[in-house]
């Protein structure tokens, strides 16, 4: 006797066949969902970090700027009459560009000026980024205040000026590359 029994038209068989395993139609949509859903965020967040850093780099110019242009103005606007010569030369090593061809034409006179003033202070109160240009230099808003004394040493005189300065870098240092007073 076989274990397989051969069935007859119309018997019916005692045990029912295996039962056939229903394939998942949707399994490979959902993956393919899954993948574009998944591609979809990592762009959004790769697209987030190129802005954050956008941000970031932009942030650390201005500072460095502004920091720089505080420095500067504070150096310019304190003129010594006693090293009017060192004065004029610190001032030329950080001049760029126009303001640096200004400064050297008028040097002679600068320094002469310089040399006949009295002592004063420079401070830089308020600055602030105006905007960033497109050749990598930032221009700055700068409020200046000169204290000196009369030269009887009597009065003491103060005078507030306003600023628009562009500063350049040039490899690892700042540099003025335009000066020129509000009115």
């Amino acid at each position: 006797m076989s274990p397989r029994r051969k069935l007859g038209p119309g018997e019916q068989p005692w045990f029912s066949a295996a039962p056939q395993r229903s394939r998942r139609r949707g399994l490979p949509l959902v993956a393919t969902l899954t993948a574009a859903i998944a591609a979809a965020a990592m762009t959004l967040c790769a697209r987030e970090l190129e802005s954050h850093e956008t941000q970031r780099l932009s942030t650390i110019t201005d500072a460095a700027a502004l920091s720089y242009v505080r420095a500067f103005m504070t150096e310019f606007t304190t003129p010594d009459p006693f090293r009017a010569h060192d004065y004029t030369e610190r001032i030329v090593a950080q001049a760029t560009g126009d303001f640096a061809q200004q400064y050297r034409q008028n040097q002679n006179a600068i320094l002469v000026q310089v040399a006949g003033a009295e002592p004063a202070k420079g401070t830089v109160p308020e600055a602030g980024v105006s905007r960033q240009n497109d050749d990598g230099s930032v221009d700055v808003l700068a409020a200046t205040k000169v204290t000196s004394k009369s030269p009887d040493g009597t009065l003491q005189l103060e005078r507030t000026n306003r600023w628009t300065t562009t500063a350049k870098q040039e490899g690892d240092l700042w540099k003025i590359s335009e000066l020129s007073p509000m009115t």
